[in-house]
């Protein structure tokens, strides 16, 4: 780095400063603890909060109603895909686990069969 003439008078008022340490006067002082006598009573601690119930922090973890209507909305389609899923969804299956299982959930031949339903 390349040295400046004017560098080294800059250095030698740099070092001056720092030799100096600057000390408050004492009036300066006596109006900063005056001021501070002053405001020190109308100073209020912070009122403290009721802790809040579970469901509440649950709800606050997760981000409020916008996320568990997001959260709702991704179960109730989870469930409905589960129940009836579409034909994709079950030639993937079919291909991943091997035989194509079906489970109807009303079965018109459990319905009919004889002594399925109550006499009467």
């Amino acid at each position: 780095m390349m040295m400046n003439p004017h560098d080294d008078m800059l250095d030698d008022l740099f070092a001056m400063a720092r030799g100096e340490k600057p000390v408050p006067g004492d009036d300066l002082v006596a109006r900063v603890l005056a001021d501070a006598d002053a405001i020190q009573p109308g100073v209020v601690t912070a009122a403290t909060t009721s802790q809040k119930g579970l469901w509440p922090r649950l709800l606050e973890a997760v981000g409020g109603w916008p996320a568990i209507s997001g959260l709702a909305a991704a179960t109730v389609a989870g469930i409905w895909v589960g129940i009836a899923p579409p034909s994709s969804v079950e030639d993937m299956t079919a291909s991943w686990i091997g035989d194509e299982v079906h489970v109807s959930l009303f079965s018109a031949d459990l319905m009919l069969d004889e002594g399925a339903l109550p006499d009467g």
